[in-house]
């Protein structure tokens, strides 16, 4: 069977260099200067990831593990810096249409230019118009301008578009987190009719229902690397447990400095610059 994505040995490296200040003096001297380790950090590190037709991937890690990273990638929005990414068929995906939506425009204008920026054709579009209106359930501001919603009617918004226009492939990102019940419960019904159509998924979430409930299979992102792949069960215990050794740690941490027994990195560095000006 073909794979709908197949992405081998991924790395994503975003530069550092952009977030300090910039001097003549200071890029002058840097052409004459080793570049350092510190001027970048990996997002991502050797990625692998084969999804085949029919299958549906959790994504889950800590904060800062490069999980939307990932998703970003697969989306085609961001190119990485190594590897190679394959993805065979249709992408729906709310990374893109957040991105493509416009202020000024009304929520049903979004709708039309949502299916010609995903390249669908505009009568496709318009007949399906009035059921992702009555999926998203926004009342009266579907004619009202994009910046007057609030985080969860966009939210409502775009899932609706991005699962209502038959994907080969559907990536979603933390974008069901609305708070509103009622409209969790029809997304999950959303999300297993879209799984029933043989449709790949690939979910990012945080809440561990999602991934156990319909995912076939999930892997563990921390600091940018794959540290646990299988069944979804499995993987959200590990990442559980990683979670809680993690906390108990940093309690840890905090009572020792408490203790006097451990400095802050920041007050450890002052100390030891006072050592060495005592010593010299």
């Amino acid at each position: 069977m073909s794979l709908a994505i197949d992405a081998r040995d991924l790395g994503v490296r975003y530069s550092l260099k952009f977030t300090r200040k910039t001097t003549f003096r200071h890029s002058f001297g840097g052409l004459f200067r080793r570049k350092r380790d510190t001027d970048h950090f990996w997002a991502l590190r050797h990625v692998s990831v084969a999804l085949t037709p029919g299958e549906s991937l959790g994504v889950i890690g800590p904060n800062g593990a490069g999980k939307s990273t990932l998703l970003q990638v697969l989306a085609g929005i961001i190119q990485p810096s190594e590897g190679v990414v394959d993805v065979h068929g249709h992408i729906s995906t709310l990374l893109h249409l957040q991105a493509g939506f416009d202020q000024d425009l009304t929520g049903r204008d979004n709708i039309l230019m949502a299916g010609a920026l995903m390249g669908i054709d505009h009568r496709v579009m318009e007949e399906r118009e009035d059921g992702i209106i009555e999926f998203a359930d926004i009342g009266r501001f579907i004619d009202q301008p994009l910046k007057t919603y609030s985080s969860g009617m966009r939210a409502k918004l775009g899932f609706s578009i991005a699962t209502a226009v038959d994907p080969d492939i559907l990536l979603l990102d933390e974008v069901l987190q609305t708070g509103d019940e009622v409209f969790r419960a029809k997304s999950r019904v959303r999300v297993a009719e879209v799984l029933t159509a043989a449709k790949a998924v690939v979910l990012v979430s945080h809440d561990m229902s999602w991934i156990t409930q319909f995912c076939t299979r999930a892997i563990l992102l921390e600091k940018g690397h794959i540290v646990a792949d299988g069944e979804p069960d499995a993987v959200v215990a590990e990442h559980l447990a990683r979670s809680e050794q993690r906390k108990k740690d940093r309690a840890e941490q905090i009572a020792r400095i408490a203790r006097g027994e451990e400095l802050p990195e920041g007050d450890e560095r002052r100390r030891r610059r006072r050592e060495k000006r005592r010593a010299g």
